[in-house]
């Protein structure tokens, strides 16, 4: 075997599989590349959108751009176009492909000409680029085109080659996922001769087109360009090919590239040469900004390109690491080596070396501490706009701290002047170090560094000799002011650089307490009510914004709560269900819809959307910043897994009662079914034999009076227990709806006990009932009719559960404001478990002898007794049996 093969590694291939397979399910994107326009670019996308419909596939034409040329509109024909869509834009008639549509008809394959156009203003998205992914999101091939001068990662070479700035570009990484790239190449020759015939433009602009961009060393530079990135993805796809099925070859060595970003406006360049030396290198890179104390006070301008460098950052596929540090060369160092990167790209700002020498350089301290990490350097050779100054260098606001800070040095002068004659002069310097000390402590650095100049001509002009002037003797003095205004610059620098320190941590300390806070309530809150309205007003304090979250109910978006003055309109609805359904922001701030004034976020969960949350600012001008953004983004993911876990709980809930219905339904079922047989059955067996007998009264087998006697008794006693049965059915049903009412009037407890035992004697005939009944017992305020169920009810049970002939004994005690009754028997008893459950609906104690019942008399008497104000409990007795009590007020005020 040769050993310079080398076994395929089976995870290796396992996630090679896994990526072919997950290659094949999702939506395929194809485009047709060229360097310049003109090339046939659109002309062979419609060549093979009709390959493909004669082979069956539903094509549809979303938008194809002709530009007059007879051969491409020739090619539209017998392909199905989806009408454009008109947007209104001041005045004027806009067309744009209409994405609704596109989605709705849902073909097989849908063509998009010129992917890098931008979008006209009232547009879903900012740019086409975006409408294709959401086509492709939906599930639908696509077919575009585009040119080499509009990948973003390429707009600072094309603009170094033609002279001009490309302002419509897309991501890189369209054409790096693309399932498919075709380069459609032509000769620059040929190409000039076609515009020259007026094929690619008409004729009034050929010649501007040549003199400006159509020339032809910018043409053979776009064309190398356009070669080059096709035999890049080439080569891609072959290293791909070599790796999965383990083919030696001289692998490379792994290389990790770092962009440092700064505020300034180079950022840009600096990202787009990442993403080359990246995508040359086949290496993983990372943009990287620290954020020192010093850019707490950064401009809202540089704050704002910030965001947009980030932004484009991400797009190009590159990881955006925003890190706090006090320097930003040590940051940048320490990150650079835990992260194994291999190369740095920094920019080089030209400043003045005095600059430099007075507040040294980054870019020569990251190169003194790289080590074996290479540095390459971008120096700011592009025309920049002009530069702001940095917050440590503009005056602060209001100017009265610099009249502050003039005071301040004006007070340490009067209070050294009498001092001058007791103390040296160079004892009197501490004095202004001290109010130097004050003004950067309390009014900032550059009121600080005013203190600092003034304090030397200060202690010149009044101090030294001689005074009054500012002419000096002692050569010695000079030294004692060179150092009084370096340690007090010293001292500027130092106590602005500890204020913003201890800003930037409150700042961090803020956000983390907000989201904290929010968490803690969240966690606390019940239902799912409580959690929006949580999140709802803790987004108003922080962010001073009004907000509203949307949930989806019935397989549409419903607002749930909302802050929001004026009610939601049905276009902001529809951004709302475009955010719930692709799952990214939209609104205002983005790249999609942006003409709306409120900012969609989805909740997101592992599990998938739970809703929607839109912000919304009282001031159209107000966006949020960076850290703003960042600290939203916490707030949206605690939203979310709150109210994943409310509508969890509440989904519980649900299923829990459907759980106890089903057991209470299939209880009440078995319960009934068997209790309703044996009485049905008995008066059922009595009525055919009476019927029976009647027929037979010619013969001799006809019942005699006796036995016609005893059945039509037994009769009756099941139509009893049948009525009880169905009383008890009714009485539960009315308790549990809450439809029971109380009729009370005062009534004797004693003749109420008498007259429900005595009823049916035969009812408790093999059981004697015995009486122990106070001869004082006051009227009691009930219901006469539902306390007489009560105690027809636990007799009935006391019977169920006692041997035949055992006695039950009724006792009645008054005890204080009270009267307790207990009805006892002598029978089995109940376990010591179940003594509370025995009053549970359908719950009937296990036992090897089961005795006839549903359950339902023991709940009924508790809901009756409750309902009067008083209690009910079982006790088992000393010797054996069980005692029933329940007691009601002597002064009972339930109300009827």
């Amino acid at each position: 075997m040769n050993d310079d093969y080398k076994r395929p590694d089976p995870d290796e291939l396992l996630a090679g599989i896994k990526e072919e397979e997950q290659e094949q399910a999702r939506s395929k994107l194809k485009i047709f590349l060229g360097y310049v326009a003109g090339v046939g670019k659109t002309y062979a996308m419609l060549e093979a959108a009709h390959q493909r419909l004669e082979e069956g596939i539903d094509v549809v034409v979303g938008y194809v751009e002709t530009h007059g040329r007879k051969e491409t509109e020739s090619l539209l024909q017998g392909l199905e176009i989806i009408p454009r869509k008109p947007i209104e834009y001041r005045g004027t008639e806009l067309t744009e492909m209409d994405l609704d549509t596109v989605l709705a008809r849902r073909p097989k394959l849908v063509l998009v000409d010129e992917l890098a156009h931008t979008n006209a203003p009232g547009s879903r998205h900012t740019k086409r680029y975006q409408d294709v992914e959401e086509i492709l999101h939906a599930g639908i091939d696509v077919y575009t085109t585009v040119n080499i001068q509009h990948l973003e990662s390429l707009k600072d070479v094309v603009q170094q080659i033609t002279g001009i700035t490309v302002r419509e570009t897309i991501p890189d990484r369209l054409v790096d996922e693309a399932y498919e790239i075709e380069l459609i190449d032509l000769p620059t020759d040929e190409l000039l001769q076609r515009l020259r015939e007026g094929k690619v433009y008409i004729s009034d602009q050929v010649m501007r087109a040549m003199e400006r961009f159509f020339r032809k060393g910018n043409l053979t530079a776009l064309r190398e360009l356009s070669l080059r990135r096709a035999a890049d993805r080439v080569d891609n796809q072959m290293l791909d090919y070599m790796h999965t099925e383990s083919i030696p070859g001289p692998w490379p060595a792994g290389e990790r590239i770092m962009v440092c970003l700064s505020s300034h406006p180079m950022g840009e360049r600096l990202i787009h040469t990442g993403r080359r030396l990246a995508n040359d290198l086949k290496a993983e890179w990372y943009v990287l900004f620290v954020e020192t104390p010093g850019h707490l006070h950064m401009p809202p301008e540089n704050r704002a390109r910030m965001e947009r460098n980030n932004r484009l950052a991400e797009e190009m596929g590159a990881k955006v690491v925003n890190i706090s540090g006090e320097t930003v060369a040590d940051t940048v160092l320490e990150f650079a080596h835990q992260h194994n990167v291999t190369k740095i790209i920094a920019g080089k700002r030209l400043r003045a070396r005095w600059f430099e020498l007075l507040r040294g350089s980054v870019i020569d301290q990251i190169i003194r501490g790289s080590g074996k990490i290479d540095v390459y350097i971008v120096s700011e050779g592009i025309e920049v706009p002009s530069k702001v100054l940095p917050k440590s260098l503009t005056p602060h606001r209001p100017l009265g701290r610099y009249l502050l800070s003039l005071g301040l040095v004006l007070l340490v002068t009067l209070m050294g002047l009498p001092l001058r004659n007791l103390f040296d002069p160079t004892n009197l310097v501490m004095l202004y170090l001290l109010g130097v000390v004050i003004a950067a402590v309390f009014l900032g650095r550059g009121p600080s560094i005013l203190a600092s100049i003034i304090s030397v001509f200060a202690f010149d002009f009044f101090f030294v000799d001689p005074r009054l002037s500012f002419s000096v003797n002692d050569t010695q003095y000079l030294l004692t002011f060179i150092g009084l205004l370096l340690v007090g610059m010293i001292i500027s620098n130092s106590a602005a650089l500890l204020r913003d320190q201890v800003d930037a941590l409150r700042r961090k300390d803020r956000q983390t307490q907000a989201l904290q806070n929010l968490s803690k309530e969240l966690t606390s809150a019940i239902n799912l009510e409580e959690v929006l309205n949580t999140v709802i007003r803790n987004i108003g304090e922080l962010f001073s914004r009004e907000a509203v979250i949307l949930l989806s109910e019935g397989g549409r978006l419903v607002d749930r709560v909302s802050s929001l003055v004026s009610k939601m309109s049905e276009s902001d609805l529809a951004v709302a269900d475009w955010v719930f359904k692709n799952g990214q922001p939209a609104g205002r701030g983005s790249d999609t819809l942006p003409a709306s004034m409120i900012r969609y976020i989805p909740l997101i969960t592992a599990r998938g959307i739970v809703g929607v949350l839109g912000i919304k600012p009282a001031n159209p001008e107000d966006f949020l910043s960076l850290d703003q953004r960042s600290l939203m983004s916490g707030f949206a993911n605690l939203a979310a897994l709150a109210i994943e876990r409310a509508l969890f709980a509440e989904k519980l809930a649900q299923t829990e009662t459907m759980r106890n219905t089903e057991k209470l339904q299939t209880a009440l079922l078995n319960s009934i079914s068997h209790e309703l047989r044996t009485p049905l059955a008995s008066i059922t067996g009595v009525l055919t034999s009476l019927s029976e007998s009647e027929k037979a009264q010619q013969v001799s087998s006809k019942l005699d009076s006796a036995t016609s006697l005893e059945l039509i008794e037994s009769a009756t006693q099941q139509a009893q227990r049948l009525n009880r049965l169905v009383e008890n059915l009714l009485d539960m049903t009315r308790l549990e709806a809450g439809a029971m009412r109380l009729k009370c009037e005062p009534a004797d407890m004693k003749d109420l006990i008498q007259t429900v035992s005595g009823q049916s004697p035969n009812r408790f005939c093999d059981h004697p009932v015995k009486t122990n009944l106070p001869p004082d017992l006051p009227l009691i305020l009930m219901d006469s009719v539902l306390i007489g169920q009560v105690i027809s009810n636990l007799l009935d049970n006391a019977c169920k559960y006692s041997p035949g002939g055992s006695a039950i004994e009724i006792i009645v005690r008054l005890k204080e404001d009270q009267i307790e009754v207990a009805i006892k028997d002598a029978g089995i008893g109940i376990p010591a478990l179940d003594l509370e459950r025995v009053f549970d609906k359908f719950y009937r104690v296990q036992r090897q002898n089961p005795v006839t019942g549903t359950g339902l008399g023991l709940s009924i008497c508790r809901g009756i007794v409750e309902a009067h104000g008083g209690k009910i409990w079982a006790q088992n007795n000393p010797e054996r049996g069980v005692t029933i009590i329940f007691t009601l007020p002597v002064q009972s005020q339930a109300a009827g």
